[in-house]
């Protein structure tokens, strides 16, 4: 894991240095672009425009030290590992944050479409294998492996657009919402406004609740601000003014409601996440059980008298998941789980929105704190994957 692990950092770190357009030039950019549109060069001439913006020396090497670019890329590695080691990933130059803090803000969203997306693709993958294995060389073997390969060969990203078009309200139908993880507003037309909660307005509250609220005490116009049943101060609300709320967001929502609209808005993204792992995880299911029905001890079995739902569901369907189960070490990158593109497609703020952002604005401590992350979650996840290899298949000895 240490050499790979500072192989994938030293190379990321150097390119990182040498690649246009980074931190330095885009400061400078800025300021030029500021100076060009200050009042100084509002009648300026064509040659007098060339010398507005210039940076001196002086100001190079100071920008150079801010983003640490004075010094050789080696050195400047061996000072940046040796922060990482301690647990120190950097601020942010776009957010001016610390790159923990954001990261550690994605981690709810990127857990549930991980989970969502491994837990789909396990359930109807290992089925699909077992039924296309005992169904082998018949017309729905061979009209699944069509499907399946078809679904395999058209990228996660490509798919979102096209389902997106169909079924996001474009020209076609409007099933699913365009994008995002949850609902910022609910109309009365909305399917969800069923589960929008009672509450009340603000100015039916009493002026000592309201003043007790540091929420309430900021707005402005109370006549047009509502409180859903979950807010403290609802309790202080006076019966006859509880109504159901005439719009909403999901906040506003039940608990079931709530979870109907992430569940919408999970539906698409999902689907494509898990798209191209279909065809490799249900081919190696099947391939694995035919291998296994193959085997001497299977024949032995049927030879036996047992039946043949006895022989594949108990004897060789347990053998043929070890290839399948050894995969689940690499759970610990399910955090991570997901695509740049597929969500910059439905604008999900995760670590794929977040990276992809960073690597536009040449935010290198972002860029490189995820890539810290990741490269540690899949090493971490290959040697797990390794000890359950070991662990399931009595014959397999690192010995």
């Amino acid at each position: 894991m240490i050499p790979t692990f500072i192989g994938i950092t030293f190379l990321c770190f150097t390119v990182t240095r040498f690649v246009p357009g980074g931190p330095v030039e885009q400061a400078i950019l800025r300021y030029q672009q500021a100076m060009s549109q200050s009042g100084e060069g509002g009648g300026g001439t064509a040659s007098s425009m060339d010398t507005q913006g210039q940076i001196s020396e002086e100001m190079m090497t100071r920008l150079k030290e801010i983003y640490g670019f004075d010094k050789p890329f080696y050195h400047a590695y061996v000072i940046w590992l040796w922060r990482v080691l301690h647990l120190d990933l950097g601020r942010s130059d776009t957010y001016s944050r610390p790159v923990w803090d954001l990261i550690v803000e994605k981690f709810p969203i990127s857990i549930i479409f991980g989970l969502t997306g491994f837990l789909l693709s396990y359930s109807i993958c290992i089925p699909l294998g077992v039924w296309k294995a005992v169904k082998h060389g018949s017309g729905f073997d061979t009209g699944s492996s069509i499907l399946v390969f078809i679904a395999y060969s058209i990228p996660g990203w490509t798919a979102g657009v096209l389902l997106l078009m169909l079924l996001g309200g474009g020209s076609f139908l409007n099933i699913v919402p365009l994008g995002g993880v949850e609902s910022t507003l609910i109309t009365p037309d909305s399917k969800l406004y069923s589960y929008i909660q009672d509450g009340g307005k603000v100015s039916d509250l009493p002026a000592t609740e309201i003043a007790q609220h540091d929420d309430l005490k900021d707005i402005k116009d109370v006549e047009k601000a509502y409180i859903n049943s979950d807010h403290p101060a609802f309790k202080a609300l006076p019966k006859d003014k509880v109504i159901k709320l005439p719009q909403g967001k999901h906040s506003d929502l039940t608990a079931f409601g709530r979870f109907l609209d992430v569940g919408w808005h999970m539906l698409l993204p999902v689907f494509c996440y898990v798209l191209g792992s279909f065809a490799s995880m249900t081919v190696l299911m099947k391939n694995s059980l035919m291998e296994n029905l193959g085997q001497d001890y299977v024949r032995t079995a049927f030879a036996k008298g047992l039946s043949e739902k006895t022989v594949i569901f108990k004897h060789a369907l347990r053998n043929s998941l070890i290839p399948l189960a050894t995969g689940l070490g690499h759970m610990f990158s399910l955090i991570l789980a997901g695509s740049y593109l597929i969500e910059k497609v439905f604008n999900i703020n995760g670590f794929g929105l977040l990276g992809y952002e960073s690597l536009i604005a040449r935010d290198y401590p972002v860029t490189l704190g995820i890539l810290v992350i990741a490269s540690m979650l899949r090493l971490i996840g290959n040697i797990i994957s390794d000890l359950l290899y070991c662990i399931i298949d009595p014959r397999i000895r690192f010995s």
